[in-house]
């Protein structure tokens, strides 16, 4: 039977999942197929329920990957600590969530060269991205971490979640850095923007001083302004993100290691 996975969200069109998706599969030999539609949340569960063996799993953009939880059979921890599912699988009785945004943010920093132990960390922004930022940090042994956004009331809702991955927060104020001292953000080890790039200009003098990692989520276009000022050497962009998130998506669906190499070279073409 013919294998199928597709990518979900509104909108969809943008997303670069489909040509990385089909370029492992032309690598791995697999006669199957991958398509980008467009599913709002009303139409999620009359979805899954169309499905058939054929499907081999999902992938979930926005709006659908906290709205996704409650029509699963089963949810990996992680995926239900950040209420964020961006990859949806065959199980018994329905269907199996996970996140591999985690996985593809660790993997973007340490492919880039951040070396073992970082101990303290910034997240920029507290949305679902910086959710997935706060398990990212905990998992690479951050212990620390500073959050900062536009509006400090969301910031702030990301504490019981810092808990909860085992990191101490600290939110600090977006337009002066206040709550910490200019020292302990300039030696902050790994800086974790999730806002659009231009929202990273606010951030110039902290990019100009810093020597330690950045992973800037956005990626289009690149460098962002945050990107091009940062002093460090270690610099990780969302589309090295978005690639090793599919990879381990890739993995899981087909069962075989993904040709990351395959994937990486359909990027520029996107």
């Amino acid at each position: 039977m013919p294998r199928r996975a597709a990518v979900l969200g509104l909108p969809v069109s943008h997303s670069l999942s489909p040509v990385m998706h089909r370029a492992a599969y032309a690598a791995l030999g697999l006669d199957w197929a991958y398509d980008a539609i467009e599913v709002d949340e009303a139409g999620l569960a009359p979805f899954l329920d169309s499905l058939d063996e054929s499907w081999a799993g999902l992938s979930l953009t926005m709006p659908l990957k906290e709205a996704v939880i409650d029509l699963l059979a089963e949810v990996e921890p992680t995926a239900r600590t950040l209420a964020s599912v961006n990859t949806v699988l065959p199980a018994s009785g329905g269907w199996r969530g996970t996140n591999t945004d985690v996985y593809g943010m660790v993997q973007a920093l340490r492919e880039a060269g951040l070396g073992p132990g970082p101990a303290t960390g910034l997240i920029l922004g507290a949305g679902a991205t910086a959710r997935s930022a706060l398990a990212a940090l905990a998992g690479l042994g951050v212990a620390e971490v500073l959050l900062s956004a536009r509006r400090a009331e969301a910031a702030r809702g990301l504490l019981p979640l810092a808990e909860a991955v085992g990191v101490r927060a600290t939110v600090i104020d977006w337009a002066s850095g206040s709550g910490a001292t200019p020292e302990a953000v300039a030696a902050v080890q790994v800086t974790v923007s999730t806002v659009p790039g231009d929202a990273g200009v606010a951030w110039l003098d902290h990019a100009r001083r810093s020597t330690g990692a950045l992973l800037d989520a956005s990626y289009h276009p690149w460098p962002t302004p945050l990107a091009a000022a940062w002093k460090g050497d270690v610099i990780a962009s969302g589309r090295a993100m978005l690639l090793w998130q599919a990879v381990e998506q890739v993995r899981l669906m087909t069962g075989m290691d993904a040709p990351v190499e395959a994937m990486r070279a359909s990027l520029p073409a996107a």
